[in-house]
């Protein structure tokens, strides 16, 4: 089955309070902690901030009124439709206090992660069938071969985890980028989470791309709301890592000062791609690096620790991709090399598409091709490095070449001795400095 961007089912609202499956006190805390922060008077208002159905926020505002914590002003406010105004009791002010030295956290309420777990399920990233079409649509700009492709399309649409190995400089990062854009789709990412009545943010704007919703007409009588707006819908989350990964960014970051934690990486990619780009460059080895995702890429779940030291499990729905310029036996053991579903191998373009990357490069930069500097090239200079393509290289050398003219005050061309003026800034000769 071909998901299709609407085809993810929506986390439904709650309709009730029961629905909520969260902490009684948590949630009127939220509630009186969001309207102290916030200095929110009105039901519609404060249902908006912590992201609960108008009739939900109203069961937990009569529940504080009920304890004293809230009252009524008295007042209608004509500019909201007649609605009754709220505000904190003494009592409210001074418990709103005391929760927050508990835990700053206020606003949108989290989402109980039993909850959470039920919607990863609707929205796996292991649901989706990747075509052909897809995937030769999202790599249009690259120049592959067919056996790449014949490769790398069952390995994304297994939804398990890639190793890319080989030379540098010919398009991993590239593939792996296109293989986020192929997915297209959109998934649901709570702004929050909720474990042992610990708030675990999750939604971050750096790392999730939002899509727009539909405008509502505001002087529409009946406003539908299509999903549980503790969620928001984004395309299908790309986290990319590279020599600064190190295995305390898959921890759980407490904050001392909030009281609350924020999600790791691998959390926050829930539904999407994990990158683990130039693997070899980090500060830990990469065996303990694969080490630490042995679990969550065999059992489907993640093992996270609170300040406490009590460890539980969140999903991990995630499609990792090793990207690593080392040979695999160079790096890994055998047992590792098991875990990782998929190897493929990403060798430099053949001598044909070489001239295809770089006719390609220099249509789009403005460079019109010049017979006698491709002859030189081929013939001259790639033969002093054994003949070894790579897809970085027209545009190093083409790029070269047009800084070249800039600072000679030619027009753009191609010609035998600015490409060895290029080719001499590609590579470093080797010889000794002396100091």
């Amino acid at each position: 089955m071909n998901m299709q961007s609407n085809s993810v089912m929506a986390p439904p609202p709650p309709k009730r309070l029961e629905d909520m499956r969260l902490p009684i006190v948590m949630m009127r805390d939220i509630l009186i902690k969001t309207i102290f922060r916030k200095n929110i008077d009105m039901v519609s208002e404060l249902a908006a901030a912590v992201c609960l159905p108008i009739p939900v926020t109203q069961e937990l505002v009569d529940m504080a009124r009920e304890q004293r914590l809230i009252e009524a002003t008295g007042t209608l406010n004509a500019n909201n439709g007649n609605e009754m105004g709220y505000q904190l009791t003494d009592a409210g002010k001074a418990r709103a206090l005391d929760a927050l030295a508990q835990s700053e956290y206020f606003g949108p309420m989290p989402v109980p992660l039993e909850v959470y777990r039920e919607q990863v399920k609707r929205q796996s990233i292991r649901n989706i069938q990747v075509s052909r079409t897809q995937l030769t649509g999202a790599m249009g700009h690259l120049i592959l071969p067919d056996s790449l492709l014949d490769h790398l399309g069952p390995a994304v649409s297994a939804g398990r985890s890639i190793l890319m190995y080989g030379p540098p400089g010919n398009g991993k990062s590239s593939i792996s980028n296109g293989i986020r854009d192929a997915l297209g789709d959109r998934v649901y990412v709570p702004r929050a989470i909720e474990y042992a009545s610990q708030v675990i943010t999750v939604y971050d704007p750096i790392v999730h791309a939002a899509v727009a919703e539909e405008v509502q007409d505001p002087t529409s009588l009946r406003r539908v709301t299509r999903f549980d707006t503790r969620y928001v819908c984004c395309e299908r989350p790309t986290v990319v890592t590279g020599g600064e990964l190190s295995l305390d960014m898959l921890d759980l970051v407490y904050n001392p000062t909030a009281r609350t934690y924020q999600a790791p990486l691998q959390l926050k990619s829930t539904g999407g791609i994990f990158i683990v780009d130039d693997l070899g460059r980090q500060k830990e080895p990469p065996q303990s690096i694969v080490n630490r995702w042995i679990v969550p890429l065999e059992e489907s779940k993640d093992i996270l620790a609170l300040q406490s030291g009590e460890k539980f499990e969140v999903p991990f729905d995630t499609l990792v991709i090793f990207s690593t310029n080392f040979h695999p036996n160079e790096i890994f053991d055998q047992a590792a090399l098991r875990r990782i579903f998929f190897k493929i191998k990403i060798d430099g373009p053949d001598q044909q598409n070489y001239l295809k990357i770089f006719a390609m490069v220099a249509k789009k930069k403005g460079m019109q091709l010049d017979e006698a500097s491709l002859v030189h090239l081929l013939k001259v200079k790639y033969p002093t490095i054994d003949n070894i393509y790579a897809n970085y290289q027209p545009n190093f050398l083409i790029d070269q070449m047009i800084a070249i003219c800039d600072f000679e005050g030619i027009p753009y061309k191609m010609a035998p001795d600015l490409i060895d003026r290029a080719w001499a800034n590609m590579f470093v000769k080797d010889e000794k400095i002396v100091k």
